[in-house]
């Protein structure tokens, strides 16, 4: 027996063309995605801690001792250019703000060692006379890394650094000096620690406490304590180019998110090589090439919701998958990169999608997991995952695979976490102290009075601007200067 058809009536009486009653879910999890959405909410406002002027003063204050740190650094054996620019990065090594996955990083937590975390590249060399593309030595290492002959530089260059180089002579008796990421490491930690113990010798009022100085493979460490903040520089020896290296020259043929929100000029500044080897290279002579200066550039045409569920997914998983190490915050990050490339920009720009970017992120990630393949954003044919074996790509995919079908939970953990190290940052404020380890610096002063030359330019915007809101500012897009802002502008 035929059953007739429902009258249009009926249909709209079964809710046939009307939007389902019942809530949005995740379809493998069952979470409803409002909770997901107001998890994810959650987490960003204790995540993402606002600056008052106080604490505003006190990273400008620290990352003015750093300058001037590596400063005397540079006068010591003029071996650092005498006019050189710094990347500064929010947030640490740690935390994935560059591609350096080193295996003696020290495990350093926010609210128990440190509050602010950043990264510094100081170029130890810089190449920045080519408008060509850059052709790198690369037959001896890996995809997407390098050897660096000092061929490239002029006689007294390779004069200064010949002690921080690996000598190959050729049969037909000239001889090679290439530029040795761990020597170049081992150089500037002995420098710092020198120029340091100089700087505590003549202790100065305000001078932040230097809390910790140490050395994590190429990297140098340093956490001070200013105030009630204390914050962790890692500072990354680094071969600085302008133009752009001719193995990722294809990338820019392709179709990008990016095309006409920034111009290709400004993501093809420049980039580095950074100290790290590949799984098989040799670790005195291979660098790793790295897009940081790009990457800055790209994440202003993120979408915040996007951001806010990469961070969130960032906090859940990197822990969760450390061990045995094989995922870092980069891969993550790479992906993201992906995913705006595949995805229509109109979508991304949703702002109450954060929670399906999460679960994306999680389900990009699972299929990188098992079919053991992360290619880098630049330079696509550099598989990210490729050395790693069977077992850990299966191990951390069940792992992840657990996570996805809790996604909730694993917020929430994620939310008291951070909440956690917050409270411990405020409990050692109170108590008006940011060291368990006394400092030769604190003799010389109050930690807590400002630095003489940046109260006299308050002083100043004080006097000619009566009336106004004035605060020190850390521009978010440009963290390699202060910022003072007069109501709502900047200067």
């Amino acid at each position: 027996m035929k059953m007739a058809a429902p009258t249009a009536s009926k249909a709209a009486s079964l809710g046939c063309n009307n939007k389902p009653a019942f809530p949005e879910l995740d379809f493998r999890s069952g979470a409803r995605v409002e909770e997901l959405n107001k998890l994810i909410q959650e987490f960003t406002k204790h995540d993402q801690r606002e600056y008052d002027d106080q604490r505003a003063l006190e990273i400008h204050t620290a990352k003015d001792f750093i300058f001037s740190m590596l400063g005397m650094v540079q006068k010591l054996d003029q071996k650092l250019p005498v006019a050189n620019e710094y990347l500064l990065l929010s947030g640490g090594v740690r935390e994935g703000v560059v591609d350096l996955d080193l295996d003696e990083l020290n495990v350093y937590a926010r609210g128990t060692d440190y509050d602010m975390d950043f990264t510094l590249l100081v170029p130890a060399l810089k190449l920045h006379d080519r408008n060509q593309p850059v052709t790198l030595d690369m037959r001896h290492s890996a995809l997407c890394h390098s050897w660096l002959s000092l061929r490239l530089f002029d006689e007294g260059t390779i004069s200064k650094w010949k002690d921080c180089c690996t000598i190959v002579d050729h049969i037909n008796g000239a001889t090679n000096y290439f530029f040795s990421p761990t020597k170049v490491a081992d150089w500037f930690y002995d420098s710092i620690s020198i120029v340091l113990s100089e700087i505590q010798k003549k202790p100065q009022r305000g001078m932040p406490k230097v809390e910790k100085v140490e050395k994590n493979g190429t990297i140098i460490s340093i956490i001070l304590g200013v105030g009630s903040s204390r914050m962790l520089y890692d500072i990354v020896p680094v071969v600085s180019f302008k133009g752009w290296p001719a193995v990722a020259q294809s990338w820019l043929m392709e179709n990008h998110f990016w095309d006409g929100k920034i111009t290709e000029e400004e993501v093809i500044s420049g980039f580095y090589l950074v100290p790290a080897c590949s799984y098989k290279g040799k670790k005195d002579n291979e660098w790793r090439l790295s897009f940081a200066r790009s990457e800055v550039q790209l994440k202003k045409c993120i979408s915040s919701s996007l951001m806010q569920a990469y961070q969130a997914c960032k906090a859940i998983i990197i822990k969760l998958l450390s061990r045995p190490k094989a995922i870092s915050p980069y891969h993550l990050r790479s992906m993201m990169l992906w995913a705006c490339d595949r995805l229509p920009a109109n979508y991304l720009a949703q702002e109450d999608y954060a929670a399906h970017f999460l679960l994306g992120l999680m389900d990009d990630l699972q299929h990188c997991l098992v079919n053991k393949m992360c290619p880098n954003y630049f330079i696509p044919q550099c598989n990210m995952l490729e050395h790693l074996s069977e077992e850990t790509v299966m191990l951390h995919a069940r792992k992840l695979s657990s996570v996805r079908s809790d996604p909730a939970e694993h917020l929430r953990t994620a939310i008291e976490h951070v909440k956690a190290a917050n409270r411990l940052t405020l409990e050692l404020q109170r108590r008006g102290s940011t060291t368990s380890i006394p400092s030769p610096q604190s003799d010389g002063g109050d930690p807590n009075q400002p630095d003489d030359r940046l109260a006299k330019k308050l002083q100043q915007l004080v006097t000619e601007n009566p009336g106004k809101s004035i605060s020190v500012f850390i521009n978010p897009d440009d963290v390699t200067r202060p910022h003072f802002r007069i109501d709502d502008k900047f200067f």
